[in-house]
């Protein structure tokens, strides 16, 4: 199995960071842990970038341990993160910034 780049885009990070937020409302500490574990399913998209179902244009793996979907495109052996959305959303609303997002990212 052959290992690719994982990139994250400016707007996964303001995801991560907005999560992170959400979960030290609730308790202290748990912010962390929510970043430590999307962190570890960024880190599987190394071997398994690809392999997950498509929606809204772009790939969707479900986040282990937390109710976060993460979105991403795979080309070129390059996973491109532009995504980590709370699952609990509205789904227009999640189609919206999927696809939104994807499309920013086919005009750079």
């Amino acid at each position: 199995m052959k290992a690719v780049e994982v990139l994250i885009s400016e707007e996964a990070v303001d995801d991560l960071e907005a999560g992170k937020a959400f979960y030290d409302e609730i308790e202290l500490g748990v912010g962390e842990y929510f970043i430590d574990c999307l962190l570890a399913d960024f880190g599987s998209l190394r071997f398994y970038g690809g392999i997950h179902e498509k929606h809204f244009g772009c790939f969707r793996m479900l986040a282990k341990r937390f109710p976060f979907a993460i979105y991403y495109n795979f080309v070129k052996s390059v996973v491109t993160v532009i995504g980590v959305l709370d699952t609990r959303r509205n789904p227009a609303w999640l189609r919206k910034q999927v696809i939104e997002r994807k499309d920013k990212r086919t005009k750079i």
